[in-house]
């Protein structure tokens, strides 16, 4: 798999990633080829970049499968935007005609549990608040489904993640989409969103509304006491609670936003596990990242051995996946490629990974595309 911006897109190329418009209809479903008119829309739309299979406009193969359905992750994100677009015109807000969006999220993530997650869709950076509700919620949803959790508390888990960032339809969008950094006055008010939430969501005529309230005012609260809005610390934050902060800000750092680019998994991995102590619930994060593919497959590695593609990602060993070596040291393409696991490898096997502006380069020089290797 390989991001490329917008402008260096090319018709014939296999979309590894799915693109809605701010309405949440498909534009592009992933694994289909771009058009000179796809590509005409991403433009029009403001996308910033797309992951494509290969820059080999003659490449056949499948991105890897999601643990959601096309159909249900589109479904969702309607339902979605049109329970915010109802409350924030209305005042209203109708909780149960999300359950079915939610049953649908879980039925998806309990049939696909073996699909590690790879990559999340793309949505524009306005209406990201849609597109992330339902990424946290399948990522919640998952988490919670390695947790031993009932099939009722799956569910409200569920919706809890797709209302959790409720409040912020009390943050006007020019703060919400602003490229350059947060005065203090504009922190202050996106801070106010989960107490908004909170509050939004405690009222609600259902049985579960305390615990959604909980969550959404709670899913930003470290384990330390140095989250908002309350300063809670350790078992003061709800196990559900602690499940959606990890779901919420691996989707915020691994998609693009206005003021920020999509970073890779290795980097969110990075900055969740090393650069955040106190912050997470460690034992739920090491699951978390068990399921999550740190390298998804198509990622091209700098390993001790050579240049090497990911092929395979298991559960349990996403810092060690399955890989093929097509490339020595020294950059030139190897005369017989070899399959090998890297958990049969020293620790600090994987040395870097490539950007795309040192693969580029490396595949003219070796003349040779990576992801004719994914092929078995």
């Amino acid at each position: 798999m390989i991001n490329l911006l917008v402008k260096d897109l090319h018709p014939g190329m296999i979309a590894a990633q799915s693109v809605y418009d701010r309405n949440g209809d498909s534009v592009l479903v992933r694994g289909n080829p771009l058009t000179e008119e796809h590509i005409r829309q991403f433009d029009e739309m403001g996308l910033p970049e797309l992951t494509v299979v290969s820059t080999n406009t003659n490449a056949s193969f499948a991105p890897p499968a999601d643990i959601l359905k096309e159909t249900t992750r589109a479904d969702a994100f309607h339902q979605v935007y049109e329970t915010f677009r109802v409350l924030e015109e209305t005042g209203e807000l109708a909780p149960d005609t999300l359950t079915p969006t939610a049953e649908a999220i879980l039925t998806d993530v309990l049939e696909n549990r073996e699909n590690l997650v790879q990559l999340t869709d793309i949505l524009m950076n306005d209406d990201y608040i849609f597109g992330h509700s339902v990424n946290v919620a399948a990522l919640s949803a998952l988490l919670g489904s390695l947790c031993d959790l009932s099939g009722a508390e799956l569910i409200t888990l569920t919706m809890g993640a797709l209302l959790h960032d409720i409040g912020k339809l009390i943050v006007p969008k020019d703060i919400l989409t602003k490229a350059d950094q947060l005065s203090s006055r504009e922190m202050y008010i996106i801070r106010m969103h989960p107490e908004a939430g909170r509050i939004k969501l405690s009222t609600l005529p259902t049985p579960s509304a305390k615990i959604l309230a909980t969550i959404a005012g709670q899913h930003h609260e470290h384990l330390d006491g140095h989250g908002y809005p309350d300063h809670l610390m350790g078992d003061q934050i709800h196990r559900f609670s602690r499940i959606v902060a990890i779901a919420d800000v691996y989707d915020a750092l691994t998609s693009a936003r206005a003021y920020k680019p999509a970073y890779r998994p290795h980097i969110a991995y990075k900055i969740m596990t090393k650069c955040s102590p106190g912050q997470f619930d460690e034992r739920l994060l090491k699951l978390f990242f068990d399921t999550v593919a740190i390298y998804p497959v198509g990622t091209v590695l700098k390993t001790t051995m050579g240049y090497a593609v990911v092929k395979k990602v298991s559960f349990g060993q996403t810092q060690t996946p399955t890989v093929c070596v097509f490339g020595d040291l020294s950059g030139d393409a190897l005369e017989h490629p070899f399959t090998i696991n890297l958990s049969k490898c020293a620790p600090d096997t994987i040395t870097s990974v490539l950007e795309e502006m040192d693969l580029t380069p490396l595949m003219f020089r070796m003349h040779v595309d990576p992801a004719l290797f994914l092929k078995e």
